[in-house]
């Protein structure tokens, strides 16, 4: 996991999941990084999306890496379930953890890379204190639980003061976004720090999803 580099994470909560399979291989030749899976459990974020099982169905269609965003209330009880089902990275939440530390290690010793997110209402400071535990920052750019929305402008500052902050003490932090992201505005995240873009809709609601990832990444060099 290197930071210089600019990671394209599709977010499968927008997929046609009548198409997956054909999906899942667009995503591959347009030439993504990794595939971002958000799991919800109706408690913590208003919806339900999916489980373990989504997870393995993935990880038996492709080898990209697979980004798994716990979005529920008490991970630690699935921590184990996620890494066998084919997760290469688990993000859990600042805000549902008591212990935020304790669950940093039990995703480290299950040889997983582990990630904290944080919603858009989460100051950047209630992470500062762990961003040398971790490989990466998730930051929300819009209030998790549903695709479609749009991108939360104040969310900018928030990932250049935690961007600062790693330069200092992890410089190789990974900045993951996700939330309201295109081809519009990419390049100015980019420029305040994030170097993971988890897109939804962008991608998957485009008729050619090979060409709507190569635009996303073409829009981060203008």
């Amino acid at each position: 996991m290197k930071k210089d580099k600019i990671l394209i994470a599709p977010s499968i909560l927008n997929a046609d999941f009548k198409n997956l399979y054909n999906q899942i291989k667009n995503i591959e030749k347009g030439g993504a990084d990794w595939i971002h899976l958000d799991i919800m459990d109706g408690h913590f974020v208003p919806n339900i999306s999916f489980g373990p099982s989504m997870v393995e169905t993935v990880n038996n269609i492709t080898n990209l890496y697979l980004d798994v965003h716990l979005m529920i209330e008490h991970p630690e009880k699935f921590i184990k379930v996620f890494k066998e089902a084919g997760a290469d990275s688990i993000a859990i939440h600042n805000e549902v953890c008591k212990d935020i530390r304790r669950n940093i290690e039990l995703i480290k010793n299950m040889e997983l890379n582990v990630g904290v997110a944080i919603n858009p209402d989460t100051p950047a400071e209630n992470v500062i204190n762990i961003i040398s535990d971790v490989d990466m920052i998730l930051v929300m750019t819009v209030f998790p639980g549903f695709g479609g929305q749009k991108f939360i402008p104040y969310t900018l500052d928030k990932i250049r003061r935690i961007r600062e902050y790693a330069e200092k003490n992890n410089n190789n932090l990974l900045i993951e976004v996700d939330g309201g992201i295109d081809d519009e505005n990419i390049s100015k995240i980019a420029n305040a720090g994030a170097n993971v873009f988890v897109i939804g809709s962008t991608i998957f609601k485009q008729s050619n999803i090979e060409e709507a990832i190569k635009n996303i990444r073409n829009a981060i060099k203008t």
